[in-house]
């Protein structure tokens, strides 16, 4: 399969000029690859199987117009294991969109419809995460309606399949309301969830992604609550994520970030952050764009982060006292547009 995906593109790509670029692309196929050298050290210790070179990700992404209106995307991961022997399994998302005015309609394998930054960048472009991003399954297959009540502003409805389904109970769902806005210096990705993590058994989120933007600099601040049904507290099931960006030129941008993830409940319900952890991660990193061709980008990046505290899940990557050192590059390809 990949062969034949591999040669479809490289023919296909005979057939057009690489300069060649479309306003309404029928077809737009592109890839992307990173490649990391990682140090990871646990309290002092070498952790050996998850240091070295890594292949991170190789993602070939295929968007398009069909009709006025109509549109299709589709990302595919090829280094990702497929857990029940399926294609799907490795697919990020595909999925038709149709826009008709105010409103748009989608339906396929989509991101779940979850607030925050940190949540909603492609995992390509990140390197330390908090325990929660580490932990949610955040391609399911669903439908959605989008409203634009405003240029600014875009509210969404998603049903879908819950990202805690097991093949033994695939029939459960989550119910995600999702606002995109951008006002000014602030922009923002909020979100109210109710999520099956069991079969009748739900646990809700509220998830509150900002940012706000001066210039040169940007400061990401994410805030997430998660509660069981029947339970009423706030801010004992939680995690922030905090990102202060600085980008001098076009070429290089400098960050810090840090993340904070807790679990104060004796609740089986949040299956993305167990009981009794307490995390805490902090660290920094740079990225430098070498090339002023936007159609063929290249990143080199590297980075540290140092995390500590207690998590309830041992076979997780952070845990008290880990260090992790990354060096990468970063490409992405564009390797071909057909007009419709």
């Amino acid at each position: 399969m990949r062969k034949t995906l591999l040669i479809f593109c490289l023919a296909a790509a005979a057939f057009v000029r690489a300069e060649e670029t479309a306003t309404d692309p029928l077809v737009k196929l592109q890839a992307e690859v990173r490649l990391d050298y990682q140090h990871d050290w646990l309290d002092g210790h070498t952790v050996k199987d998850n240091t070295g070179f890594e292949g991170k990700y190789i993602n070939f992404r295929l968007d398009g117009n069909i009709t006025d209106g109509l549109s299709y995307s589709w990302r595919q991961r090829l280094n990702k294991p497929h857990k029940d022997a399926s294609f799907f399994d490795a697919t990020d998302w595909v999925y038709l969109n149709y826009d008709f005015g105010r409103w748009s309609v989608a339906g396929g394998k989509q991101v779940v419809a979850i607030g925050g930054w940190e949540y909603d960048r492609a995992p390509i472009d990140l390197y330390g995460c908090s325990v929660f991003w580490n932990n949610v399954p955040c391609y399911q297959i669903g439908g959605s309606v989008s409203f634009r009540p405003s240029a600014a502003d875009r509210l969404t409805f998603q049903l879908c399949e819950s990202p805690f389904y097991t093949p033994e109970n695939r029939d459960m769902y989550a119910y995600n309301l999702m606002w995109n806005g951008r006002h000014g210096f602030f922009e923002a990705i909020w979100s109210a969830n109710l999520l099956e993590y069991a079969p009748d058994r739900y646990i809700s989120y509220l998830a509150l992604g900002n940012r706000f933007s001066f210039g040169k600099v940007a400061l990401e601040l994410d805030l997430m609550n998660r509660a069981a049904a029947g339970q009423t507290f706030f801010l004992r099931d939680m995690s922030v994520m905090g990102e202060l960006a600085y980008a001098p030129t076009a070429k290089w941008k400098v960050f810090g970030k840090m993340t904070y993830d807790v679990n104060r409940t004796h609740s089986d319900a949040d299956l993305c952050v167990s009981p009794g952890t307490e995390m805490k991660m902090a660290g920094a990193g740079v990225e430098f764009f070498p090339l002023a061709d936007g159609r063929h980008t290249l990143r080199l990046h590297a980075n540290l982060f140092y995390s500590w505290g207690s998590n309830g899940n041992t076979a997780d990557v952070m845990q008290n006292k880990t260090m992790l050192v990354d060096f990468g590059v970063k490409w992405n390809m564009h390797i071909l547009s057909l007009r419709r």
